[in-house]
């Protein structure tokens, strides 16, 4: 296991050396196992197959082999890849809102040749409705807030209640500041709802809401874990980092207490 595990570690190092040389926002291509990987970004490909491959953030027991899992911010595939690679037969429901991104998320999911998986490309809130999207062109576009004025498009948009309506073993939510909107919009109904994983954004110049997010998975009988993921500031009494308008982001894992 140890060895396995250098091996993994090695290919790891590799990847985020090959990918850092390569340009911004140009597709290309990474072959896995045979299968070939489409991706819109070098960068943002590097760092999520590291957090799913590697460091395996999603991964996560459950007392089926047929799991029903809902991945709302799907972006090019890779968690899906994962998943299937986890449970093979697991029923999964995924939303990405971007028009190229969503081309790529289709390619990679006809390349591998799942089964049981259903594309929807809308975004999610808490209404039918169209928003205005900021499509950054990588894993970070977003439901466009005060102050973008670039790359903006129209996309539709559905609340995430028609999916609830029975047993969810895992819900990952990584939308990029919707987060607190989606669920305070189902909130009655995760109780059909296993374990969830949110990624969690605050924009600068906004209201925070993360006291709303842990309010909501608490009432639901959730139990947290907090992590600190991509934007950091080390120094924050005397400043703070931001990117892309976003001044903090963490990863939020919320199970059921026994």
């Amino acid at each position: 296991m140890f060895f396995l595990n250098f091996i993994l570690k090695c290919k790891i190092v590799l990847i985020r050396i090959y990918f850092s040389r390569l340009k911004r926002f140009k597709a290309g291509f990474y072959f896995q196992k045979g299968k070939k990987i489409k991706y819109v970004d070098a960068a943002s490909f590097a760092f999520i197959y590291e957090e799913l491959f590697y460091k395996q953030i999603y991964k996560f027991e459950c007392s089926t082999s047929t799991p029903y899992i809902i991945d709302a911010g799907a972006n090019i595939g890779l968690s899906i890849i994962y998943f299937k690679t986890l449970y093979p037969n697991a029923e999964i429901v995924a939303f990405e809102p971007d028009d190229k991104v969503f081309e790529t998320l289709e390619y990679n999911i006809k390349g591998f040749d799942f089964s049981n998986v259903t594309l929807v490309k809308k975004a999610l809130w808490n209404k039918e409705t169209f928003l205005e999207f900021m499509s950054e062109g990588a894993d970070g576009g977003r439901i466009a807030v005060d102050g973008d004025d670039k790359k903006i498009i129209k996309v539709p948009a559905q609340s995430l209640r028609s999916y609830l309506n029975k047993k969810v073993d895992f819900l990952k939510i990584d939308i990029e500041g919707a987060e607190c909107v989606v669920l305070e919009d189902c909130a009655d109904l995760l109780h059909h709802v296993d374990k969830i994983f949110v990624e969690f954004h605050s924009f600068i110049n906004h209201s925070q809401n993360l006291q709303k997010i842990l309010s909501i998975l608490h009432s639901a009988g959730f139990r947290y874990n907090i992590q600190h993921i991509g934007v950091f500031s080390p120094n924050p009494f005397i400043n703070i980092y931001n990117y892309s308008g976003m001044d903090n982001q963490l990863n939020i894992f919320a199970f059921k207490e026994n």
